[in-house]
């Protein structure tokens, strides 16, 4: 058993009245959340004193918990670093005369941005992200301008995802341009002379689309979104004649059209915004391409005049399959090439637009990852697109369309002794209470018995209709090198399985995301993949709502937890309309100011009004002060009161970054030191070193 030391820091109970639905309670650890809070974001150093006391504190305390394990950790992350090619690049995707990528120089931890003569030469370097960065920095979008003589990239310079967009000449050095509070998103103009990008408002939500000329100081508004409940998104199109202005809510969305060579005109709309009410456009020059629900609730695409789309002149031309859900598709001048999802199977279907014929490209794994890559010229016959299972190292292919071949282009770098074969990939379902089947994807080594004895890491989220893929991930192999079966739970929420998937993980029906992955983790112990005593789960973000539910509802399941900036405030969150992500969000889980139902349904999950008088698992929660998506304080208020109230077991760790955001560190090697943190934590909790 690990040594404990002293208790962990205490923390301050102030008690405050909340009130709502005509009830009234109190919050002993609301004093956490700043004032401040949108200061903070810019700037983390405007962060009260006592705050960050309390905050500092927290991490100390947690850095002497796991101070046994810094061996352990130090060794993990020389695993990790020893599996990244030190000067890995993206293979090169051409447009015009030249070749664009991406890669990295050995010991780098940003990317460096370049290209090169399409028939070969000297490389030009666009964007040295070493160069510039300063403490922290994480790039949004990077793109050449279309007389490739320019190139702009946004860049977040503290992790709250406030993006200023900066502009260079290429071989004439940095233009004077610093475009502000943009959310990253930009369309470059057909002349090549400015971009529309998307600005945010005070409370970081994007709410207007603007124009700025390159050596202009004042930006043209084109468009703007007053309701908060929506945001407003960019799109650029491959034929690079046009952009779309995307508005969208959790269940509805509407597009505008922009002419990038009269940006200034007003923006046309496509179909107008209505509940339950979901459609994108490609576009294919003289005519939109449309993927939408309007009568199938998986999808179906449909053709429109570029020049008349509105709904009226829509007509089919993909219908909708029962069961297959269409999750994106791209167009190009003689093929669309669909990418379709069919119980928890992803797939790509080539249409020839000529001749109707239509053929899919095939994959033999159970459960996999794939993905349309960049391909920037619109009447190219070649597909690029990516692969990969849990044990095979992502692939990138051109795919010729038309001979229907493939060329693998670039498999990504292991180790020399990295053994595919060596390892097994699997896909099984388990039964949620109400009698759905829940799939489940696994990787074992084959050497690895199911005999249960193995530790399980346990993965899910299961929100916004996000899918999790069956995706290679290096990383997890310094767990399951070690004995561990990895192991995701495909859980309602997402859309695994088609909307209905999705449609049955939210609002009243969200407790069923957290029934399916306790079913998922039985299910695993029942077949022998994993020991009762040994298994970690781990979720992120909403996942980490997931996290704090399955705490409560079944600690004895669990010998650790990770909760990664975890969503655990959720009824506090979503009674206040003053953040910046609660109106859009109550689409998601509920209003509970206006409406008694989903109040009594989000205060019967809500992880922090749910916390027990009795023993939980060993818990790791993660924070980032700069988050704007899921705040500081969520976590720092659920350990808080996980202290005061649990009865036994733990440890219970907080560790916030002071200097990073949502997506925690953005250097390449910075992250696998947080990575080596949480598997440290993970291999101690399922050995039981802190068991009693």
């Amino acid at each position: 058993m690990l040594p404990l030391p002293p208790a962990p820091p205490p923390a301050t109970r102030i008690s405050r009245e909340i009130r709502a639905r005509g009830r009234t309670w109190t919050d002993d650890y609301a004093w956490l959340r700043a004032d401040n809070w949108r200061d903070v974001l810019r700037d983390p150093a405007a962060l009260p004193l006592e705050i960050r006391a309390f905050l500092e504190a927290e991490n100390a305390w947690g850095d002497a918990v796991l101070a046994p394990l810094a061996p352990l950790r130090e060794t993990l992350a020389a695993e990790m670093r020893a599996r990244l090619k030190d000067d890995d690049s993206d293979p090169p995707a051409p447009d015009g005369p030249w070749r664009y990528y991406a890669r990295y120089r050995p010991g780098g931890q940003h990317r460096l941005y370049c290209r090169t003569p399409r028939e070969g030469g000297e490389e030009t370097t666009l964007l040295d992200g070493d160069a510039r960065a300063d403490g922290f920095l994480s790039v949004g979008q990077a793109r050449h301008s279309p007389d490739h003589a320019r190139f702009a990239w946004s860049v977040d310079a503290s992790g709250a995802e406030i993006y200023e967009i900066r502009a260079l000449a290429i071989g004439g050095g940095d233009l004077p341009d610093v475009v502000p509070l943009a959310t990253g998103d930009f369309v470059w103009l057909n002349d090549s002379s400015g971009f529309l990008y998307v600005r945010q408002d005070e409370d970081h939500r994007p709410y207007q689309i603007r124009l700025h000329r390159l050596g202009d100081a004042d930006d043209a508004l084109i468009f703007e979104e007053r309701d908060p409940a929506w945001f407003v998104g960019l799109r650029a199109t491959r034929l690079g004649r046009r952009a779309f202005i995307h508005v969208h809510g959790h269940d509805a969305e509407e597009f505008h059209v922009v002419d990038l060579s009269a940006p200034d005109a007003p923006p046309r709309l496509i179909a107008p915004r209505r509940p339950k009410f979901r459609y994108s456009p490609v576009d294919h020059g003289e005519t939109f391409f449309i993927k939408t629900d309007k009568g199938f609730q998986d999808f179906e695409i449909v053709v429109a005049p570029a020049d008349a789309p509105q709904e009226e002149n829509w007509r089919a031309f993909l219908p909708g399959v029962q069961g297959r859900l269409i999750e994106g598709f791209t167009v190009f001048k003689d093929y669309l090439v669909v990418q379709a999802r069919q119980d928890n199977r992803p797939r790509l279907i080539v249409h020839a637009l000529a001749s109707g014929d239509a053929h899919e490209i095939a994959f033999d794994a159970p459960t996999y990852f794939l993905k349309l890559d960049t391909t920037y010229e619109f009447a190219s016959p070649t597909l690029r697109f990516t692969y990969s299972t849990l044990a095979t190292p992502q692939e990138t292919y051109d795919y010729d369309m038309g001979r229907r071949t493939r060329v693998l282009v670039k498999k990504q770098p292991t180790p020399p002794d990295f053994d595919e074969a060596a390892y097994c990939v699997e896909a099984i379902e388990a039964q949620a209470p109400d009698g759905a089947l829940v799939p489940v994807s696994i990787l074992r080594r084959r050497d690895t018995a199911r005999d249960g004895a193995a530790p399980l890491l346990i993965y899910g989220y299961g929100a916004y209709g996000y899918g999790i893929d069956a995706a290679f991930g290096a990383n997890r192999f310094s767990l399951v090198d070690r004995g561990f079966v990895f192991a995701i739970a495909h859980v309602r929420g997402g859309t695994e399985k088609g909307m209905a998937w999705y449609e049955a993980g939210k609002l009243a029906h969200k407790p069923n995301t957290f029934s399916d992955f306790i079913a998922a983790t039985r299910a695993l112990v029942a077949r022998g993949y994993a020991d009762a005593r040994r298994i970690v789960a781990q979720g992120g973000s909403a996942g980490g709502l997931l996290m704090g539910a399955i705490a409560n509802m079944a600690p004895e399941l669990y010998a650790g937890i990770v909760a990664d900036v975890p969503f655990v405030d959720a009824l506090n969150t979503m009674l206040d309309g003053t953040l910046p992500l609660t109106p859009p969000e109550w689409l998601e889980w509920g209003d509970p100011a206006r409406d008694e139902a989903a109040f009594l349904t989000i205060r019967g999950y809500s992880p922090y009004e749910n916390v027990k008088p009795q023993a939980y698992p060993a818990i790791l929660a993660l924070a980032g002060l700069a988050d704007p998506r899921v705040t500081y304080w969520e976590p720092a208020k659920w350990v808080a009161r996980l202290r005061a109230t649990m009865t036994g077991g733990g440890p219970v760790l907080l560790r916030t970054a002071m200097g990073a955001g949502h997506a925690g560190a953005p250097g390449r090697y910075d992250r696998l030191d947080e990575v080596a943190r949480i598997y440290a934590f993970a291999l101690a909790a399922a050995e039981g070193r802190w068991r009693d």
